[in-house]
């Protein structure tokens, strides 16, 4: 059902592209292709209405108000997210991405949320620290920032290399289903989807260690500085209507949300664009 709903998603934004003209200067755009994964909430999901929302799409249907553009919401695989971006079929991707290690493969927005990779395990299990995984079965979504992380040239290749498998899901509800089944013993993910996960699932923990610290961006192309700067000014505006504080609180993510720190306080607006991209 999920592949259904990419390609119909993909085929919309790609027919709406060439009839509104969506690629091109800024100024002329009638419509914004926010690339996301539909199953990473809180930041991109359906909804009990069959709705897609999230604190992700809801910010950036705020700034498409502002700037008078339609928003077109494409999930996409997330394994499949830079042809998908290369392709033209989205102009960003725009779910939760972590900047930290892709500094120079896209164009980026300023941060907007401080994050990190953390362990989901079973209250039941046993498990209370990174040490105590050792022979134990992980899971992670595929080309995630958790995966880079533990993968051979990864930061925390060493606690992999303990595992007894590091297992790799299309995406993160379904690494949970394997973690309620018992056929993994522990997730890695994110720590703002393994909060909205164990909010909604009783009896698991995240343990106190974390796997590491890191900021999500908007990623654009490397060639779409304009557009990324079109946004990065819409954000700070949200930010000072009060519009990214509302969200935050909503979402849950008010201690996480970073958008404006360091550049609304010393009104330094371009240095900051230009150092999200160095």
């Amino acid at each position: 059902m999920k592949r259904t709903r990419i390609a119909a998603g993909m085929a919309a934004a790609m027919a709406l592209s060439m009839v509104m003209g969506t690629v091109g200067m800024a100024d002329e755009r009638t419509t914004f292709v926010v690339g996301f994964d539909a199953e990473y909430p809180p930041y991109g999901y359906m909804d009990d209405d069959g709705e897609y929302t999230g604190f992700d799409l809801e910010l950036a249907q705020a700034v498409c108000d502002l700037e008078g553009w339609e928003l077109v919401k494409t999930p996409i695989d997330w394994d499949s997210k830079d042809l998908e971006l290369e392709s033209g079929s989205i102009d960003c991707i725009w779910s939760g991405f972590t900047i930290n290690g892709r500094e120079d493969d896209y164009t980026w927005s300023y941060p907007y949320v401080d994050n990190s990779q953390v362990i989901v395990v079973s209250e039941e299990s046993g498990i209370t620290s990174l040490a105590d995984l050792e022979g134990k079965i992980v899971g992670v979504q595929a080309a995630s920032a958790a995966l880079e992380l533990l993968s051979e040239d990864g930061d925390q290749a060493d606690l992999a290399a303990t595992f007894g498998d590091l297992l790799e899901f299309a995406d993160y509800n379904t690494a949970f289903v394997e973690l309620q089944a018992g056929s993994v013993d522990a997730v890695a993910m994110d720590i703002g989807v393994a909060q909205y996960q164990i909010k909604e699932k009783e009896g698991y923990i995240i343990l106190d260690e974390e796997l590491n610290s890191e900021q999500y961006g908007i990623g654009f192309r490397l060639d779409d500085e304009e557009l990324r700067d079109t946004v990065n000014e819409a954000l700070l505006a949200l930010v000072e209507d009060g519009t990214v504080a509302e969200l935050a609180e909503k979402y849950e993510l008010g201690d996480m949300v970073c958008l404006g720190d360091g550049i609304l306080e010393e009104g330094e607006t371009e240095a900051g664009t230009e150092a999200v991209t160095e």
